[in-house]
Parts: structure tokens; C-alpha cells; sequence
């Protein structure tokens, strides 16, 4: 029992066990040795930890950009704030690595683990934040482009502007994330807008051009009309008269009318719309301002 007893207190000693319970008081953990496994648990718990925390932040971000489809102000010193204070946390409350060096890397290692495990859902959100932003500078640039107090180009500048001072601020200081390819892809959409507008004018203009011409040849074929008339005819009167008489009490209407030398008479059978307010005769019995209407045109 002795020799066994002699063993296990060796065996303890050998292992770290009795000096971490002397050092119990202690906040630092000591890594035993050979127990790069417990070690790495030590922090892998630690990390779990932080990154649940963390998460309620996040949480408070995705619901606003996601589900409300707004931006979220300044995003880009919120998100690098949440991957600092995790990153300090983890500092604090991780065990120390001694002079292990196997623990070192493992410290190292599970640092990154936490650093990505942020930051991969608040890249995402990133990247939905600044399809937002693209779509208001696309709204910004078609409100621009409509008024005519500024042109296509500045119009795309202005929004251009816009789109890279707000996914800026939105960028996180020390990261991969980037904005050159919604920048990229912004532009490309307006150059074409820019460019169907374009055409469109350019549309309109021929279309226009094109009534004018054939309003033109119309007025050269009337005009080639007239001078065959006028050899055929003579000169045309210079004078033009027309005479139109409803016969009263009967639906009969006669008109006639004088015309570049012609002469016309027509008869037709019309209801007479204000008989019932004129009454049976009329205001008159006879030939009338009621009844009668005339016309005269002189070309001098």
C-alpha cells in the first residue's frame, strides 16, 4: 500500500495535478502536460461562448437589413466593434498558452475560428446592405435623369458618389470585404439605361423628322393640286360663301354652298335638336336667325 501510495503522489506530481491545485486561486488555467486536447476543449468553449453573445448583435442588424430591407447606419464600424470585443473577450478568457508551443498554435487557431465565425454572417449582411444601396442609387440616378436640370453623366455621377460613400461606411476596417463589384455592376446598369435612353431620343428625333417630311410633301402635292386647278378651272374665285336653311316645323335642311368656282346644294333630313325649346313655330314663323345660317369667306 505504501509503494502504491508512493506511485500515485508521483504520478500526480509528474502531471501538473498537484501544482494547479495549489494555484486554485489563480484565474489563469495551467495546461497539463500532454493535454494539448484539453486544452484545445478549454478554448473551443470559451469561443462557443463568445460567438453566442456575439450573436444577439448580429441578430439586431440581420432583422433590419433582411426582413425590413433597410440599411443599417454605419454597419461598417458596428461589425468591426463586434469582431474587436470578441476578439479582447477571447483574450481575457482563454487559458494561457505557457510555453507550450502546441497550445500556442492552438490558441492561434481557435483566434481565426472565432474571427471567421463572425465575420462570415456579417459579410453576408455586407453584401445585402449594398445591393440596398445600389438600389437607391439606381432610383437616385432615374429621378436625375428625368429632370432636366442635369444630364445623364451627372446624373450617374451623383449616384455613383453616393453608392461609394455609403458602402464605404459600411465597409469593416481591416477585412477582405469589398464593394468593387456591385460598383462594377451599378455602373454597368446605368451606362445601359444611359444608353436606351439614348436611343429612344434618337428614335423620337427620326420620327419627327420624318412627320415634318411628309408634311412637307403634302403641302407640295396641295400646292401642285391648286396650280392644276387653276389651269383647269381658271383663276379660283377669290371669294367663298355658304347658305344653310332648316324649313320650319319639318326635319328637312338645305344647304348649299360656293366654292373656289363650284358650286354645291345638298338636302338632307336632320332632326332638329332645340325644337322643343323653340317650341311648335318656333321664335318665328318665318325665315330667321332660327332657321337660317350663312357663311362668307373672302381670300384677298
Amino acid at each position: 500500500l505504501r509503494f502504491a501510495a508512493v506511485v500515485a503522489a508521483a504520478y500526480l506530481s509528474s502531471t501538473g495535478v498537484v501544482s494547479a491545485w495549489n494555484k486554485q486561486s489563480s484565474p489563469v488555467f495551467i495546461v497539463p502536460r500532454g493535454g494539448a486536447t484539453d486544452y484545445a476543449s478549454l478554448c473551443e468553449s470559451v469561443k462557443c461562448q463568445i460567438v453566442e453573445k456575439a450573436s444577439q448583435s448580429i441578430e439586431d442588424m440581420r432583422r433590419m437589413i433582411m426582413d425590413e430591407g433597410q440599411t443599417a447606419p454605419e454597419f461598417g464600424a458596428k461589425a468591426d466593434a463586434i469582431c474587436n470585443q470578441a476578439l479582447e473577450e477571447f483574450a481575457q478568457n482563454a487559458p494561457d498558452a505557457g510555453d507550450d508551443a502546441l497550445a500556442a498554435a492552438t490558441y492561434d487557431r481557435k483566434l481565426e475560428e472565432l474571427e471567421a465565425a463572425l465575420d462570415a454572417p456579417l459579410q453576408v449582411l455586407y453584401l445585402r446592405q449594398l445591393a440596398i444601396v445600389r438600389e437607391k442609387a439606381l432610383q437616385s440616378y432615374r429621378a436625375s435623369s428625368r429632370s432636366s436640370e442635369s444630364s445623364d453623366y451627372e446624373a450617374m455621377l451623383q449616384a455613383d458618389s453616393m453608392f461609394q460613400r455609403e458602402a464605404e461606411e459600411a465597409t469593416r476596417e481591416g477585412s477582405d470585404w469589398d464593394y468593387a463589384t456591385e460598383r462594377s455592376y451599378l455602373q454597368s446598369v446605368m451606362n445601359d439605361m444611359a444608353q436606351t435612353s439614348k436611343k429612344l431620343i434618337d428614335v423620337q428625333m427620326k420620327s419627327a423628322n420624318q412627320q415634318s417630311t411628309a408634311m412637307q410633301y403634302l403641302q407640295q402635292q396641295q400646292q401642285m393640286i391648286q396650280q392644276l386647278q387653276m389651269q383647269l378651272y381658271g383663276q379660283s374665285s377669290p371669294w367663298n360663301v355658304g347658305l344653310a336653311y332648316r324649313i320650319p316645323d319639318t326635319n328637312f335642311n338645305l344647304q348649299g354652298s360656293y366654292q373656289q368656282g363650284r358650286g354645291n346644294f345638298q338636302l338632307s333630313c336632320v332632326p332638329d335638336e332645340y325644337a322643343p325649346l323653340l317650341g311648335p313655330n318656333g321664335f318665328t314663323n318665318g325665315v330667321g336667325p332660327g332657321n337660317l345660317g350663312l357663311s362668307l369667306n373672302l381670300s384677298i
